[in-house]
């Protein structure tokens, strides 16, 4: 089962220029769509003396969430071509912009579709690409009897995270890859007395 995704660590700019014409491309991590627009909506007002400001998101790790926008230039030249280069880092919870400062020469559409993939690949080689994994959350209740045996079980995974709170009996947030999540819940369920929260 495949519970990791490539995105990247911060934002990280490229620049190209093509016969005076400038590129300036921004990649942002995302989570969100509102999260996409409002970047989206600070650099048109940022860059407002630019020509066109394009643009394509990739959101969520199934990589299914996806929109381009090429912002006035001829249709498919320009957000196509930053989406491609998101598909081809494989990347998600990405946006990336291109600004354009006209230069004077028309590029035709093979030199924009040219010219916007390749910001769209400087901005991306410019960031940190990283793997994250795809993680569930399970929520445990238990007494403190059951402390030593829920302990071993979660040492066998290297991995798992959580938080506990301990008051007259026990709770625990745990996080764990989506791949381990099953295994995880079965052992913890063959403890006596440890109580899955569904949620």
């Amino acid at each position: 089962m495949d519970d990791s995704y490539k995105t990247v660590s911060g934002p990280a700019e490229g620049y190209i220029n093509e016969k005076k014409s400038k590129f300036l491309s921004f990649i942002f991590p995302v989570n969100s769509v509102p999260e996409a627009m409002e970047i989206l909506d600070e650099y048109r007002k940022k860059y407002y003396n630019a020509r066109h400001v394009c643009w394509a998101y990739m959101i969520g790790w199934e990589r299914e969430e996806f929109r381009f926008n090429d912002d006035g230039e001829p249709s498919g030249t320009a957000g196509k071509p930053i989406l491609g280069q998101i598909n081809s880092f494989e990347l998600t919870d990405v946006l990336i912009l291109v600004v354009r400062y006209f230069g004077g020469t028309l590029l035709g559409t093979g030199g924009l579709i040219k010219a916007y993939k390749e910001a769209a690949a400087d901005a991306i080689n410019n960031a940190e690409i990283i793997t994250k994994t795809v993680d569930d959350i399970i929520e445990i209740d238990f007494e403190y009897i059951q402390l030593n045996d829920v302990m071993r079980v979660l040492k066998q995974f290297e991995e798992v995270q959580w938080t506990q709170d301990f008051k007259e009996s026990c709770s625990m947030k745990l996080r764990v890859r989506r791949s381990l999540s099953s295994q995880l819940t079965e052992m913890l369920i063959s403890i006596y007395g440890v109580k899955i929260n569904e949620k």
